[in-house]
């Protein structure tokens, strides 16, 4: 079975609105409400609340007087809270994900439900041609369904974001197997700050600008934000200010998910596979002085873009190990520079002679690494690349010995290790 989303724009009545922001309030309370609960039963026994403990809470909690309004949500949407929160927990613990934090009114809002949605004739608008109809009170919600829904509807999440726009994500179950290919080009990929991406198929070498998406909008958006800071505290003029903040926030994400979007669907339409660093972003953005500009590339999700259209494509990504030195390493003969600052960017190798531009260089070595692990993997590598997709994040088992290879022997020359 294979698993698809697509997220469509909701543009739900005024009545709708309110029962939506009192579904979206009480699915949040009671996010908050079990997550205070499992805190202190942790700190009392050493353990915390399961999904059939929570659940249990919930019957006497639409009983009692203070949050007898709970019954008027959905129960479905309760539940679905509750197996989110406890997912959250589960990432913790399994150390793929932060503590569970506590959510608030502002920002972004969203609920789930796990099933009886469906896509329906639109009624309300001659304009549209379909709907949603989300069980309870709420009804058929005008949408703009820009493509098919494929298959049986498994869960929708709806969302508010903090410009006030609605949507729905809608995961979708089809039939049929996982599509495989072994044809197309194997691309390395070297992410960068002046250029986003240096890409080489083997043959060539391209290189992608960084757009900078947010020093287009960085005027803009001090601008407004300073407007937004003199607004008094509490006032309705600073309510409806937000909106206005949030909307440029809006266009700088807009903007960078489109470029994201672009690349990576360029390089995925004609590949088998894709190789690339796993980068330790988190680290990197620690350095005070390109913290911004690594933030503002998005690399990790450009690398998620990546991994999900290459899987629905039968394609495969593979992330090399970070430490694999792409930039320090001739291309040509295999000889390990010691050190290369950051605006070193052309060098000679002193082994061979050959001239190096640094980016171009990493990229080539990086696609050469990938098909090396492909190789020591036992998988086929056709012509132009390999076949193999490796879970996200796995190291290269070929990290520490890119130098002992055929160049090396012919040459008689060890490479320079350091």
């Amino acid at each position: 079975m294979l698993h698809k989303a697509v997220q469509v724009r909701l543009y739900p009545t005024k009545e709708q609105q309110v029962l939506l922001a009192q579904t979206f309030g009480s699915a949040r309370w009671w996010w908050n409400y079990a997550l205070n609960k499992s805190i202190e039963s942790y700190k009392e026994t050493g353990k915390g609340l399961g999904r059939s403990a929570l659940n249990a809470l919930l019957p006497d909690l639409k009983k009692a007087e203070d949050t007898s309004w709970l019954a008027e949500c959905y129960s479905q949407v309760l539940q679905a809270t509750t197996l989110n929160l406890t997912t959250a927990y589960k990432n913790f613990f399994d150390k793929r994900a932060g503590f569970p934090k506590f959510k608030s009114k502002h920002g972004k809002q969203s609920i789930q439900y796990p099933q009886n949605v469906k896509i329906v004739e639109g009624n309300v608008d001659p304009s549209a041609t379909l709907g949603v109809k989300i069980p309870g009170n709420i009804g058929i919600v005008k949408a703009k369904i820009h493509r098919p829904i494929e298959g049986k509807i498994k869960t929708v999440t709806i969302s508010k974001t903090p410009s006030g726009k609605y949507f729905a994500s809608i995961l979708t179950e089809v039939e049929g197997d996982n599509p495989t290919t072994a044809e197309g080009k194997i691309y390395g990929v070297d992410l960068g700050l002046k250029h986003f991406a240096v890409v080489t198929d083997g043959e060539k070498v391209s290189k992608y600008d960084n757009p900078k998406h947010l020093a287009k909008h960085e005027k803009n958006l001090k601008r407004k934000q300073q407007k937004l800071a003199r607004k008094p505290k509490g006032s309705n003029s600073r309510y409806k200010y937000r909106k206005v903040v949030a909307k440029v926030y809006e266009r700088l994400s807009n903007s960078r998910q489109d470029f994201l979007h672009k690349l990576s669907y360029k390089l995925v339409s004609d590949s088998q596979a894709v190789i690339v660093e796993n980068l330790h972003v988190k680290g990197m953005v620690r350095n005070h002085k390109l913290a911004k500009a690594i933030s503002d590339c998005g690399w990790g999700t450009f690398t998620n873009f990546l991994a999900y259209k290459l899987e629905r494509k039968g394609a495969k990504l593979v992330e090399i190990d970070r430490w694999f030195p792409s930039s320090k390493l001739c291309s040509n003969c295999f000889y390990q520079m010691g050190e290369m600052p950051l605006d070193v960017r052309e060098w000679t190798c002193p082994h061979c002679g050959t001239h190096h531009d640094r980016d171009g260089n990493a990229a080539i070595n990086i696609r050469a690494e990938g098909i090396r692990w492909l190789l020591a993997e036992g998988s086929a590598v056709s012509a132009v690349g390999g076949e193999v997709r490796p879970k996200m994040g796995r190291k290269s088992n070929l990290r520490h010995s890119p130098l002992s290879t055929e160049a090396d022997t012919a040459l008689g020359t060890p490479s320079q290790c350091g």
